[in-house]
């Protein structure tokens, strides 16, 4: 009986990072670039139009809640509150929406080319927050012009950005994987984003809400707790933080520990099925 001939080693499938961060950081800015350059071409406005998205929705929600409802006659600096909000929650709604689709959109990519995989919906992200970094430019010319002034909490901002950033990434990263499998989550997250819409404070300030059980409800949503403490650090020290709208430091442990969790959850989940994502196309 002759002996089976050696197999050699296994051939590894496409991963997540494939071991090579300086490889993956490299791919993820230059995609990154691309697909922002690629947004405006033949587009004589450019950026014009990526800013007129939340700048018309503020001037339709401004008119409503001053004029019609005049929720915002209770709130300090309204108008930058509600700019700073619809901001945020436009970068999270662009970024993770676009990042469902984003593995199956590049399918002809994926099939012919070995990269890290995670460099896709990463890069969905990082094109959503150059659009972010030029919007905040606005607000902070807006927030100068209604009054506000530098503070010591200031410094507070990058690290609530970073937050804000992580829990994208971590949303973005499962659900461009799920949808590979379930394309289900393209119409279950277009409500899921309503949802967040009006269960954060984008347009209503958190003591507006007369009852201290659905305002600490509302804060468990790691959305509105960043939005929060964004108003709290960037606009108006007098306004509740995010742990007091919570009801102590202790409360936003679980938000906290929700980021942390759709992080893993993302990245883990993308990893496991990285090396099949070409067969499930």
């Amino acid at each position: 009986m002759s002996a089976q001939p050696a197999l050699g080693r296994p051939i590894r499938g496409p991963s997540a990072i494939d071991g090579d961060l300086r490889r993956f950081a490299h791919l993820t800015r230059t995609l990154a670039v691309s697909d922002f350059r690629l947004r405006f071409f033949g587009s004589a406005l450019g950026y014009f139009w990526q800013l007129m998205r939340p700048l018309l929705l503020f001037g339709v929600l401004y008119v409503v809640f001053t004029q019609a409802i005049k929720l915002g006659a209770r709130v300090n600096y309204f108008p930058v509150v509600l700019l700073t909000s619809i901001v945020l929650y436009t970068f999270f709604s662009e970024a993770t929406n676009n990042a469902v689709t984003a593995v199956v959109d590049r399918e002809q990519l994926v099939r012919k080319i070995q990269f890290p995989r995670l460099v896709i919906p990463t890069t969905t992200v990082v094109t959503a927050a150059f659009n972010l970094a030029l919007n905040f430019l606005v607000i902070l010319i807006f927030a100068f012009a209604s009054g506000v002034r530098p503070h010591v909490r200031w410094l507070e901002v990058p690290f609530i950005l970073l937050a804000l950033f992580a829990l994208t990434l971590g949303v973005s990263t499962l659900l461009s994987a799920l949808y590979v499998r379930f394309r289900d989550v393209k119409p279950m997250w277009d409500v899921m984003l309503q949802v967040l819409l009006y269960g954060s404070p984008v347009i209503y300030a958190i003591e507006t809400i007369d009852s201290r059980g659905a305002q600490q409800a509302i804060m468990m949503n790691p959305l509105a707790a960043i939005m929060q403490q964004m108003r709290h650090a960037l606009i108006d020290p007098t306004a509740p933080s995010a742990a007091t709208a919570a009801g102590g430091y202790a409360m936003l442990l679980i938000p906290a520990a929700i980021t942390v969790g759709l992080v893993v959850l993302g990245l883990w989940y993308f990893n496991r099925e990285a090396p099949r994502i070409a067969e499930e196309l």
